[in-house]
């Protein structure tokens, strides 16, 4: 299995640019990979990499080599699958993705009960609310929110997230409840805003007489952490825009009441991503149907 590690190795510090990235990625030291590459430029005699101390990029026979290693290795993943599909008992690795509140509150609990049903795999879950790159970064799905960019990738829509303006009883009480979207404007309410690396949108979008309506609201306190967003509003902070279910405890408590009611904002879907070829792998199939039999009663 030596040469097949070293054709992962390589293929991966090629995509991330990186050898000590390919090898956090491949959860092996740089050291090792470094050695992995060094011996499968020994091994076909040529260099794959011109290597400084800043970057590393491929030589002219590293794009040719990467070619044939990403169609060998493609291969490889497909025979695997066909078996896995043929015992219905799917192994190996699911590598997913997922924005980090979603992640932690509707991802992360699912996955002990499909672990239990399918014991021979094993789940990579990474949670960031940075801007994934599907394809790069070598991932089987990635689960995303808000409307997605033209891209090569599949998707496969989850469900509509119903969202809510709410705030804490003490800002109520100091600021006042605003019934409609336009009074966030005219009052000048503290709205607390989600922004991040690479977000494109920083506006609110209200049904207004059943048609979505842009509100250009602003307020002082902004976080890329929707968590840190629901701890100001529960603090008396402002107002946040958060999907119901994020905050269906609060509501229910009392903790965070919900405000402008005339004008709720825009249900926000939730999808699923993937390259093409990954859902030919039954373990990326099966994860993706728990996901959505689990996730179906948010919509």
């Amino acid at each position: 299995m030596a040469y097949l590690d070293n054709l992962k190795t390589f293929v991966r510090a090629y995509e991330l640019g990186s050898m000590s990235a390919a090898g956090r990625d491949l959860r092996v030291s740089a050291a090792v990979a470094s050695s992995r590459i060094n011996d499968l430029e020994k091994y076909l005699g040529v260099r794959l990499f011109h290597r400084t101390t800043r970057a590393l990029s491929p030589t002219d026979q590293g794009k040719v080599f990467y070619t044939g290693a990403t169609r060998v290795l493609d291969a490889i993943y497909e025979a695997e699958a066909s078996v896995s599909d043929i015992t219905k008992n799917p192994r190996g690795t699911l590598f997913v993705a997922a924005p980090l509140g979603l992640g932690k509150k509707l991802i992360a609990p699912i996955i002990p009960e499909f672990k239990a049903s399918y014991p021979e795999l094993n789940i990579r879950l990474r949670l960031s609310d940075r801007r994934i790159d599907v394809t790069s970064e070598g991932l089987d799905l990635a689960i995303m929110v808000g409307q997605l960019t033209d891209s090569n990738l599949r998707v496969r829509h989850i469900c509509d997230l119903e969202r809510v303006l709410c705030a804490s009883p003490s800002y109520i009480e100091q600021f006042g409840k605003p019934t409609r979207g336009s009074e966030l404007i005219e009052r000048q309410h503290k709205c607390l805003m989600l922004r991040y690396p690479g977000a494109r949108e920083f506006f609110w979008t209200l049904m207004v007489n059943g048609k979505p309506k842009r509100f250009d609201v602003s307020g002082p306190l902004e976080s890329d952490d929707g968590d840190v967003l629901t701890g100001w509003a529960l603090d008396g902070c402002g107002i946040v825009n958060k999907p119901r279910f994020d905050v269906a405890g609060h509501l229910e408590s009392g903790a965070l009441v919900e405000v402008a009611q005339e004008n709720p904002p825009t249900p926000t879907p939730l999808s699923c991503v993937y390259p093409h070829k990954r859902l030919q792998d039954p373990k990326a199939r099966l994860f993706l149907d728990h996901i959505l039999a689990s996730c179906s009663h948010l919509g």
